[in-house]
Parts: structure tokens; C-alpha cells; sequence
């Protein structure tokens, strides 16, 4: 187990933020983590952090997918005084953190949101995990299914991928694992690109993909900080409080990073400060 002492950071908050699906909490205050191949329990009491797992997995993977090395108070720190419904909802999400997860798993995650509520979402992924993943036992003996790779996914049917209940996305699915199996589009060659405009359009050539999607993908996959995805939630946020439009030359850079403060503070407190 490593403890680590760690500042703006909330398991809670980041559980329900809206951009995994796969994290859960199975008692107060120990959270599961599957994230591709990969289990996690981590428990948090206070700024006190606790990831039951080896020093190299820890370094290796959950560092790098938790963000830790990133200074969030920056970010807070960054938001306009006098703008009180961002500072309001930076406040209230403080704890959040822009995961770095698995672009294959985040394109398909985010072809399933579309038009969905997160516990259907969650249900929608794990079916399709039990049934396509690979079976897995963590060190401690848990039972879990890694997330499929497009190589199974693209042996399966727009008809079976219905039949668990992902209705018109199983299309999408379809289409997009057998384009990516067969090479059509490189996900190494997007992972490599530099470039936020550039992602977006390759990822925009899948089919489903929509340039909300392609934004949660370039966030939450690719950790370019500056996509903005905008949904039901963030569309009535800016046209209530950002009639002239979103600031986003002060917030170049970390537009992504507001986009989530605004999420989560619009998910869970309808924008009035708890």
C-alpha cells in the first residue's frame, strides 16, 4: 500500500464527475478503480490518500492516470475574482482531477453516453465488458473483466451488441472496432498528435463521433486540456451566466479543466453553491 498526502484531490468528486465509469465505491470512503486492464482499491480519509498497490504500479500507472504530478491550485487559483459563478463552482469541485485514461476505452465509453444517464452508462459498459473483456484477478483476489480490445469487439454483430441493450450506438460500436481493428485509423498516430485540432478531426471521422464526443475523448483520453466539451448541462451554464460567450482566451489552456468545475457543479448542485 503507498500513502501519499495529496491536495485538491476528492475520490468522491472525481467518482462523480462524469468522465469514468468504471470507478465505484464499494464502502464508505474505499473506491474500485478498472481502468483497461487494471484494479484499484484507494481510500482517502481527509488529504490522506491510500493506493493499495506496488511502488512500480503506483509510479507506472496510477500516477500518471490520477494526474498527480499536476498542481491543480493553479487552475483555482487562475479564475477570475469577480466571475463568482466559476469561482463558486471551482470551489465545489476542487477535488477534481482531468483523469488520463485509455483512448480505445474512452471512445467507446463516450459512444455510449450519447443520450444516456451515467448508472445506464455504467451498465451499458460493464455488460459489454462481461461479454467481450478479458477475465481478471486483481492481487487481492477480486474477479473483474478488463475492458475489450477492438480486436473483440470488432468479431461481434450491430445485432448481438443490441441484444445487451446499447441500442442505436451499437452501430457506432460496430463500425468504429472494425475500422480501428483494420487499421482505417491509427489510435497510436493520435495519441501522438500535439495538436487538439488535429486529434478532433481524425476522431471525427469515426462513426458516432460527434465533436462532443471527440472533445470528452481529447480531454479525458488524449489530456489536452483546452477541449471544451459542451453537453445539455454546459449549454444551459453558458447561457445563463456566459451570454456574450465563455471567456476563453483567459482560460487558454485549461478550458477543459472549467468545462469540469462547471460539470460537476451543474450535475450536482444544479449551479447553486451547496
Amino acid at each position: 500500500m503507498i500513502t501519499v498526502e495529496l491536495e485538491n484531490f476528492s475520490l468522491e468528486q472525481i467518482c462523480r464527475s462524469g468522465q469514468c465509469f468504471r470507478m465505484k465505491e464499494i464502502k464508505k470512503g474505499l473506491y474500485a478503480v478498472i481502468a483497461g486492464d487494471r484494479y484499484l482499491e484507494v481510500d482517502q480519509n481527509g488529504t490522506e490518500v491510500n493506493f493499495h498497490c506496488s511502488d512500480a504500479e503506483f509510479l507506472g500507472w496510477w500516477v500518471p492516470y490520477f494526474d498527480l504530478d499536476n498542481d491543480y491550485s493553479q487552475y483555482i487559483k487562475a479564475v477570475n475574482p469577480r466571475d463568482k459563478y466559476l469561482c463558486a463552482a471551482a470551489e465545489n469541485g476542487s477535488g477534481i482531477r482531468i483523469l488520463r485514461q485509455d483512448l480505445w476505452e474512452m471512445i467507446i465509453t463516450f459512444l455510449i453516453s450519447q443520450q444516456n444517464n451515467i448508472r445506464r452508462i455504467k451498465r451499458c459498459i460493464e455488460t459489454l465488458c462481461l461479454h467481450y473483456g478479458e477475465k481478471k484477478i486483481s492481487p487481492g483476489g477480486v474477479e473483474y473483466y478488463a475492458f475489450p480490445a477492438a480486436s473483440a469487439l470488432a468479431e461481434s454483430s450491430e445485432q448481438e451488441l443490441r441484444e445487451l441493450g446499447l441500442g442505436y450506438r451499437a452501430r457506432y460500436i460496430e463500425k468504429t472496432a472494425k475500422a480501428v481493428n483494420a487499421g482505417e485509423i491509427s489510435l497510436d498516430k493520435i495519441k501522438a498528435m500535439d495538436s487538439l485540432r488535429r486529434a478532433k478531426q481524425e476522431l471525427l471521422k469515426l462513426c458516432g463521433v460527434g465533436e462532443k464526443v471527440a472533445d470528452c475523448i481529447c480531454l479525458f483520453a488524449l489530456h489536452h486540456m483546452d477541449a471544451f466539451p459542451v453537453d445539455t448541462h454546459i449549454r444551459q451554464a453558458l447561457e445563463k451566466h456566459y451570454k456574450k460567450g465563455f471567456p476563453n482566451r483567459r482560460y487558454r489552456g485549461m478550458r477543459g479543466i472549467m468545462q469540469q468545475y462547471i460539470f460537476y457543479y451543474e450535475l450536482e448542485y444544479g449551479g447553486r453553491e451547496k
